[in-house]
């Protein structure tokens, strides 16, 4: 593409996204919000102002990304004109053209999370499949990527309840990771993950196969109503395990969570377990547990109404949650994708958080059906 077409298309392609989100709505809304905000009675209700507050940092996050690129697009088109004037150097030119582009494809990809959950944190879980030690030390591998990943992108992590594997690795772990869209981008590592490799656990070097599943939800806050039927709840203390000093072996601040859930559309029953030992503070700990009891139901939820639309949807491809989605074979340097295709054998990398490419592939295929 020519110097002149980039500058048309790029120009295009940001008209489109001011069409897209509907900026001007978003402009307007944002102002009646922060009107209501300068009212002297506005906190006297703080769980609807806090509502309020969120909505406006929500619609604020699209204008503000939006003005970016616009502001990127006024420099592109002062640029070209220094440029056609021989005021600025071919290679001045097509370093603006590449700062402009990768702004307009970051707003483009992030428009594809636009459900009410994508704006949340995530909880990811990770339990070892059947293996023994390989697989437990796959988990440990899955979760340390998982860390990175959240490093890279600036992401808090914390850990909410771990079980150390017996030998070596992690037999399950569940963390929350803390930032803006975390859960848009991670619900795409929902499935089976499967490791292939010469395990350093066997005597004889042979080439093993391991599998560990890995589930996100959203980490639901308090401007999301789910309802909990405190008859259905039941808790149990424990005292936390691990080297934590005197306090956490002989204290009872590790809870654990029983809740008899009864699937509204099936009438199935089942018992939902939630341990959570993150903090010496058992009421702190009960309230951490409650938190992730209600982004289980509330993912529940919103699985259902995934699965309603998919019916509806009869010419699309269907995406199962849970089922292998991923290959990691480490002698053939290469880590496949089996729901986009996608593929890298840059196997190192993956493994220190490099994943994004994976989870763009996986949102432009089927951000739009989510």
């Amino acid at each position: 593409m020519t110097i002149p077409e980039s500058v048309k298309d790029l120009t295009s392609r940001k008209e489109a996204l001011h069409k897209y989100l509907d900026i001007d709505s978003l402009q307007a809304a944002i102002a009646e919000e922060e009107q209501r905000t300068e009212a002297a009675d506005f906190w006297n209700d703080p769980k609807e102002a806090k509502k309020v507050m969120l909505s406006i940092k929500s619609k604020k996050t699209w204008t503000s990304a939006y003005q970016t690129v616009s502001n990127s697009c006024d420099d592109m088109q002062v640029m070209f004109e220094f440029f056609n004037s021989g005021d600025a150097s071919e290679e001045e030119m097509l370093q603006q053209i590449a700062d402009t582009t990768k702004l307009v494809e970051e707003l483009e990809f992030k428009n594809m999370l636009r459900n009410d959950s994508d704006r949340l944190d995530a909880v990811l879980s990770i339990n070892a499949g059947a293996g023994g030690v390989e697989a437990q030390d796959w988990a440990e591998m899955l979760m340390r990527m998982y860390i990175r990943y959240a490093e890279r992108h600036n992401y808090k992590v914390v850990i909410s309840n771990s079980l150390d594997g017996e030998g070596a690795g992690i037999k399950s772990v569940t963390m929350q990771i803390e930032g803006e869209f975390a859960y848009g981008y991670l619900k795409s590592e929902t499935g089976v993950h499967r490791l292939v490799r010469v395990s350093p656990f066997n005597a004889q070097g042979k080439r093993m196969t391991s599998f560990t599943s890995v589930s996100v939800t959203p980490l639901v806050d308090d401007t999301i109503e789910v309802v909990v039927d405190n008859s259905r709840l039941s808790w149990d203390t424990f005292r936390s395990g691990g080297a934590g000093g005197q306090n956490v072996n002989k204290v009872e601040s590790g809870v654990r969570l029983r809740y008899q859930y009864k699937d509204p559309y099936t009438g199935e029953e089942e018992e939902i377990l939630i341990e959570n030992t993150e903090t010496r503070d058992q009421p702190k700990n009960k309230e951490n547990a409650l938190r992730l009891l209600r982004s289980q139901l509330y993912d529940r939820e919103m699985k259902h109404r995934m699965e309603e639309q998919a019916k509806i949807k009869a010419g699309q491809k269907k995406i199962e949650w849970g089922s292998q989605i991923r290959s990691y074979v480490m002698d053939d340097r290469r880590v496949k994708d089996h729901r986009t295709g996608y593929q890298t054998g840059d196997v190192t990398g993956v493994m220190d958080g490099k994943i994004d490419e994976f989870i763009k592939a996986y949102l432009m295929e089927f951000g739009a059906e989510n």
